[in-house]
């Protein structure tokens, strides 16, 4: 899909910006250009989770949001000019549903945070289980994403944001043939226990990358999704 302009003003000024003051860097991206269609599944440490994947990418992403988000001025037309979903946490109906879904079949990149709610302390909540219906029914990849350092550059209830290293890894595709394994609904708690090792993997090699500045290679990454 292209970039419209709002959306390709922004990610070049926060390109340059968040690599400047979060000494931002990401791995594995490279994976999603010939890909059509994919569900990006990540670990949610701050608000700036969705900016952290979108960066390096050509290519937008439909994310999901709180749709409480959308009367508030200009936070609201920035989402629905850059491709936001909005979505109801409390009941999310079909509708919306389908509309990811349709997403997803029509070659979007659609990015879902599957804990819900962003860490209070840095760690990796569990996932709530509504993303494995969307798997089953969209029949698309999904690409596990780990995020470190978005914690520690703006953590939940403050306004500041501080200088730090923030890493990304995108991990191995979990291929659509690879899910069909887990299509039926009794196999929901093995997927989901799937997707959240594959984020955990992710998030485990950022995490390192953070703190030691030991770049995963590719080859490492792919090794690490498979272990």
């Amino acid at each position: 899909m292209a970039r419209n302009t709002l959306w390709w003003s922004l990610q070049t000024i926060l390109q340059s910006f968040f690599c400047f003051w979060l000494g931002y860097r990401s791995v594995g991206h490279q994976r999603l250009h010939q890909i059509d269609g994919a569900l990006l599944l990540a670990n949610h440490q701050s608000f700036l989770d969705p900016l952290m994947i979108g960066l390096p990418l050509r290519r937008p992403i439909s994310f999901l949001a709180r749709h409480s988000l959308f009367p508030v001025p200009v936070v609201g037309w920035i989402l629905k000019n850059t491709y936001v979903m909005p979505i109801n946490q409390e009941a999310a109906g079909t509708a919306s549903i389908r509309d990811l879904i349709r997403r997803l079949q029509g070659g979007w990149l659609v990015g879902i945070f599957p804990e819900g709610t962003r860490t209070e302390n840095g760690q990796m909540n569990e996932l709530k289980p509504g993303f494995a219906a969307v798997i089953r029914r969209a029949k698309k990849p999904v690409i596990p994403i780990g995020i470190a350092g978005a914690y520690q550059a703006l953590p939940m209830r403050s306004w500041f944001l501080k200088p730090t290293r923030v890493r990304v890894v995108f991990g191995e595709p979990i291929t659509a043939e690879e899910l069909e394994r887990y299509s039926g609904r009794d196999q929901e708690p093995a997927l989901v226990e799937l997707v959240r090792s594959r984020i955990a993997a992710c998030y485990d090699a950022a995490e390192l990358w953070r703190t030691t500045g030991a770049a995963p290679t590719l080859a490492v990454n792919e090794r690490v999704q498979q272990s």
